[in-house]
């Protein structure tokens, strides 16, 4: 994965709006939630909201779905993986007697 990607995708979730907003698609699974719904979750303007989940679409975090009058937001579940594997890929590399183990 490339290096720059991560780190743009680690960006958007360092602001603890984004962050909040990732973490209730996190909960929402696969079907995803309703944009009202992460709205009143969250109590933020919708303007807000909108301006957040456009940072996190932007970076491949999430995606969104229409059903009739309702979008729907989606975590993207595989970029957030290569972040985490990015981030674990190589621990305890440079250690000696490691074990995977302990870093799990």
């Amino acid at each position: 994965m490339n290096i720059e990607i991560i780190a743009l995708r680690l960006a958007e979730l360092g602001h603890n709006t984004r962050l909040a907003i990732y973490r209730e698609l996190i909960k929402a699974g696969n079907t995803g939630i309703a944009v009202g719904e992460i709205q009143k979750s969250l109590d933020i303007p919708n303007s807000t909201l909108s301006h957040h989940i456009s940072r996190l679409m932007k970076v491949g975090l999430v995606k969104q779905q229409r059903d009739g009058r309702t979008l729907f937001c989606i975590a993207e579940c595989d970029a957030l993986n290569d972040v985490l594997n990015f981030l674990t890929e190589e621990c305890c590399i440079n250690e000696k007697c490691c074990t995977t183990s302990q870093c799990q």
